[in-house]
């Protein structure tokens, strides 16, 4: 699994874990329902840090605390 398929996958744990939508996610981190949609759309390649922060933002999380999980532990290597 590559980082931007682990990002995608905690988000959306959270938001199973909190009983809340995408829509949800993207209204209390101010942001558009689009662009968290494009962060988990699994063709798109990148996903943008400050997305990232805006959304731990919105629900009350440290970066520290979200990359802080399974999901990015053991990640493969990005250089090839």
């Amino acid at each position: 699994m590559g980082v931007k398929d682990a990002v995608a996958r905690r988000f959306l744990g959270i938001c199973e874990e909190r009983h809340m939508t995408p829509n949800e996610l993207a209204s209390i981190a101010g942001v558009t329902p689009s662009s968290v949609y494009s962060m988990l759309d699994k063709s798109r390649r990148n996903v943008s840090i400050v997305l990232i922060k805006k959304l731990c933002d919105g629900l009350e999380m440290t970066l520290g605390e979200f990359f802080s999980a399974p999901e990015f532990d053991g990640l493969e290597q990005e250089i090839v």
